[in-house]
């Protein structure tokens, strides 16, 4: 008779009683199962958050563009190639040696988020950089709409494919959320988008940045709590700890920005800018609490077992050792 079943009859009283301790689960030397990502927090969290705020910022920008706001347009042009250019010096960085992005562009390997995302960012950044030249010396027209419209095509791409690039590990805060951390990285991203637009553009021009705004809050909101749901006792990731205090933050932050926005930021110039400094410092803390929830679920022996157990159609409570 096994351990586990012997357990459960003496619960409910049929059969024998339970006489030898509790199993407990354990990994040599008690070391994690899995090996947690050796990614620097600030650099690839912070490579998250920019790439973020660059792709959505184009979109935002295209859309600038084509309805005559052109300073909008023009500053989050700019601001996207700075994000992009920061976005792949703090990935090159973790890399160690620079020349280890130009070697993965010798291959395209579908398959593989990192060489994807490598090709995505390559094609975006002089996209991006051609969009935000000719729209800060006003020259080339038409080579600059054809800049713009491409950043804008490749924005989506380069704002989400991160999470893919996550999601591709065995970490199990990020591999269990696979379907829903798109979702929240691009509304993380629009939130940041429309936050940069907030603060550099004029306020008559701000009315797509609030409306953005607020959507990409609510949506954010949503796509983390069906995470959470669908994550089971992994969710506890998001909620304790560094991830939790960071999550946090980001719900406060975003909702408080969003919310500034739309009763405030076409009124007053001052609120406008100090709504999108709460958006923008909101995205960065969901990045960040992401990417810390993340490296917890790997050390922790728990989270990397009991999903497994419960998806077996066991008891986690049985195996695992929750001290």
């Amino acid at each position: 008779m096994s351990l586990t079943g012997t357990r459960r009859r003496g619960r409910k009283g049929r059969g024998e009683q339970l006489m030898v301790p509790r199993a407990e689960f354990g990994s040599y030397y008690g070391r994690p199962i899995i090996k947690a990502p050796s990614w620097a927090a600030r650099d690839i969290a912070g490579y998250f958050f920019l790439g973020g705020l660059a792709g959505a910022g184009s979109v935002l920008a295209a859309g600038a563009h084509r309805t005559g706001r052109r300073r909008t347009a023009t500053a989050l042009k700019v601001s996207s190639l700075a994000s992009v250019t920061l976005s792949a010096a703090a990935l090159v960085n973790d890399l160690g040696v620079p020349s280890r992005f130009p070697n993965m562009l010798r291959v395209i390997k579908p398959t593989s988020p990192m060489s994807v995302g490598s090709w995505i960012l390559s094609a975006y950044g002089p996209t991006a950089g051609v969009a935000a030249l000719t729209a800060t010396t006003a020259r080339l027209p038409r080579t600059g709409a054809a800049a713009t419209t491409g950043a804008a095509l490749l924005g989506p791409a380069l704002a989400t494919y991160t999470e893919v690039l996550a999601a591709d590990t065995a970490v199990p805060a990020w591999h269990g959320a696979h379907r829903q951390l798109p979702y929240v990285f691009a509304a993380s991203a629009t939130a940041a988008a429309s936050g940069m637009a907030l603060v550099l553009g004029p306020t008559g021009e701000n009315a797509p940045a609030t409306c953005a705004a607020v959507l990409a809050a609510a949506s954010e909101q949503v796509a983390i709590r069906t995470a959470e749901h669908d994550l089971g006792m992994v969710a506890e990731t998001y909620r304790s700890g560094r991830a939790g205090t960071l999550l946090r933050c980001a719900e406060a932050l975003t909702i408080a920005g969003a919310t500034g926005a739309a009763l405030l930021g076409r009124r007053s110039r001052a609120a406008a800018v100090a709504a999108g400094l709460s958006l923008l410092a909101g995205s960065a803390c969901t990045r960040f609490g992401i990417f810390a929830a993340g490296i917890a679920s790997a050390e922790d022996l728990r989270y990397t077992v009991g999903p497994q157990h419960a998806a077996a159609g066991g008891d986690p409570e049985d195996d695992l050792d929750r001290q």
